[in-house]
């Protein structure tokens, strides 16, 4: 296993796996936070500039920005859910930025998304540990190899974070199996 100083191989390619992945977790989630602030477009526009770096786009102020804004969106939020569902958004817009290095915070870049998503869905349902384990398991599936060869490269998900930090544990620790 790698110490948090050192440094791992990342390719492009994967950073745009990796970011279309969890734009495709956080999209899971975006009607939650919709259903709240309907007028407020920031983690749709977050989700979107990360589905174009997906596809070829370049990584530009603008995404940063995005994922910047949908963080604020989920500040501004006043449901729970609606601030995971942001949350959840702006993950997915930041992890084009995930950084080569391999500590335990990148894994929040690349499964953030997922564990948010997770989080804002069991919310919205009153709690139902079966509706998060339905999503963790959607993203488990979904997941393409990307997410797992970078996972492989650094160490386990950071402790804490509350439940979305389990979820984040859970999801990194069934990736790994």
């Amino acid at each position: 296993m790698p110490t948090e100083s050192d440094k791992i191989e990342l390719s492009e390619h994967e950073l745009r796996e990796i970011a279309g992945y969890a734009a495709d977790c956080a999209r899971r989630a975006l009607s939650i936070f919709e259903r709240d602030l309907p007028a407020d477009t920031r983690p749709r526009d977050a989700i979107k500039a990360a589905h174009a770096f997906a596809r070829g786009g370049r990584r530009t102020a603008t995404l940063r920005q995005s994922a910047w804004a949908a963080f604020k969106a989920a500040q501004e939020a006043t449901s729970p859910a609606a601030v995971d569902a942001a949350r959840a958004a702006s993950h997915a817009a930041g992890a084009a930025y995930l950084h080569p290095l391999a500590n335990a915070h990148q894994v929040k870049h690349i499964l953030g998304a997922a564990a948010h998503a997770a989080r804002a869905e069991e919310l919205v349902s009153g709690e139902d540990p079966r509706v998060s384990a339905g999503t963790l398991e959607w993203a488990r599936h979904n997941a393409p190899p990307a997410v797992t060869a970078v996972l492989d490269r650094l160490p386990a998900a950071p402790p804490g974070g509350g439940r979305t930090g389990e979820f984040m544990r859970d999801l990194d620790a069934a990736l790994r199996a």
